[in-house]
């Protein structure tokens, strides 16, 4: 069999997840938490924190590409991507406790270190993140490997995620004993801490196998046009963009809207009355999600071998998102629909999380097959950028109509307060998970296709030795 077709050990899969693992003790967080630490812990202003969302990605915009470029013209023992996981791992932990640390400060201050610290953390997210999601299209070749490879990331992710909604309320509590501020910063100790260690276990355990052509000149612009000319590319990269923010608006604004709209109640349950707290219903409800998105993620290769990665990928998001839509008739007191309409939309989204990696790869091999060329480091890092500008959207969403609709952090709400954290549950992330899984019905590379691709560039490979 050649070294091309033949399939990785179980061990290496594993190691490579670990760092999806990972990245999602701060990616959750980042989603589920950050919102409403900064308006009911931190102090800032709904809208201020929104504006600063969306300013840092200014930012971003550059740091991603030129992320990807630097590893793509790294050359070291240990390959093109493992060193930047290495090397960065310590500083990444580091910047996540320092963004959750609440300083001693006025207003401006505070604003100001928000406004430092989360720059630097993400800095640190891209320069760990793009080389970690550009190693998955260089361990292997073989596209359905990936896929399989790609389910083991996102299964761990997804434990990264349990870890996140298990564990924050309660470590935040047990640290802070009342004092939030204190056991937010110590939390995120915990969870960087164990980051680091799994970071370090997926440097150990990966090896580089793709390389690009021996011909291959390294020509910036000519990189960059062929990623501007990759119509699958563009493709996904436009539905990430709808699909995070699609499932930020939603996590961000969960807390909120058991804190603030369902509030602490008695659920009575075959008998027995269960005394429920924002917080246990909060991560309960994360929780059961997570776990049905998980058994979704172990199904998609099933359902992407029947159906296609395009069809899965994008039937499965719409349906997620069109699901959603109803919480927006759901009332307080309908507490057992709330938690099965969150068990089918997280199913359903489940496969869209898996399928998303594995198409990036897959466009980094249409490239290649297209013009001779590869590019793995710039395709994922403005791949990455996606992410994060479908994060920063979300998040400045959040922040914005939480302003628009009168928001007081800490105090009970007005009912036009009300149905804006309804809304920013239900309807207004449904819109953005709709238009992306419409977007991709015109994405080009099917499984088919990818099997020519695949053989194709093998051959090319071994005329080249």
């Amino acid at each position: 069999m050649p070294p091309e077709t033949q399939k990785l050990p179980i061990k290496e899969k594993i190691g490579y997840s670990l760092g999806d693992t990972a990245s999602n003790l701060f990616f959750q967080t980042f989603i589920l938490f950050l919102p409403i630490f900064y308006t009911d812990v931190f102090g800032l202003p709904a809208a201020a924190m929104g504006t600063m969302f969306l300013i840092t990605r200014i930012f971003d915009a550059v740091n991603d590409p030129i992320m990807g470029t630097i590893a793509d013209r790294t050359n070291t023992r240990w390959g093109k991507f493992r060193p930047f996981i290495l090397l960065f791992a310590v500083p990444f932990g580091i910047m996540g406790v320092l963004t959750f640390t609440t300083p001693d400060l006025d207003a401006t201050g505070k604003l100001i270190y928000a406004y430092v610290t989360y720059n630097f953390l993400m800095v640190m997210y891209t320069i760990v993140n793009v080389p970690y999601s550009a190693l998955m299209g260089v361990i292997t070749p073989n596209s359905l490997e990936r896929t399989e490879v790609s389910s083991y990331r996102f299964v761990a992710a997804f434990v990264g995620s349990l870890i996140v909604q298990a564990s924050t309320i309660s470590l935040v509590k047990y640290f802070g004993q009342g004092n939030d501020a204190a056991g937010w910063q110590w939390a995120m100790g915990v969870l960087a801490g164990l980051a680091v260690v799994l970071l370090f276990i997926t440097f150990i355990t990966t090896r580089e196998r793709v390389h690009p052509p021996k011909e291959q000149k390294i020509e910036f612009k000519k990189d960059l046009k062929d990623l501007f000319t990759n119509k699958p590319w563009l493709l996904i990269a436009g539905a990430t963009v709808f699909q995070l923010t699609y499932i930020v608006m939603r996590g961000s604004s969960i807390a909120y809207y058991f804190k603030y709209y369902v509030g602490n109640q008695q659920l009575n349950l075959f008998g027995n009355t269960i005394d429920l707290s924002y917080e246990a219903f909060t991560s309960s409800f994360l929780l059961s999600g997570t776990i049905v998105t998980v058994i979704g993620a172990i199904l998609t290769k099933w359902f992407s071998k029947i159906l296609d990665k395009k069809n899965t990928y994008a039937g499965f998001l719409i349906a997620s998102a069109a699901v959603n839509a109803v919480f927006y008739l759901l009332r307080p007191q309908d507490v057992i629909l709330i938690y099965v309409l969150n068990l089918l939309v997280s199913f359903f989204f489940g496969p869209v999380s898996v399928l998303q990696w594995a198409m990036y790869t897959d466009t980094a091999d249409y490239s290649e097959w297209k013009n001779r060329r590869r590019a793995t480091g710039l395709v994922m890092a403005a791949s990455l950028f996606a992410l994060k500008l479908g994060l920063t959207l979300g998040g400045a969403f959040v922040g914005w109509l939480l302003a628009y609709y009168g928001f007081a952090a800490n105090q009970a709400q007005t009912a036009e307060a009300l149905t804006g954290i309804v809304l920013l549950l239900s309807l207004f992330p449904a819109i953005f998970g709709i238009a992306g899984g419409l977007l991709m019905t015109r994405y080009p590379l099917t499984n088919m296709m990818m099997v020519k691709i695949e053989e194709d560039l093998i051959v090319r490979r071994q005329e080249a030795q």
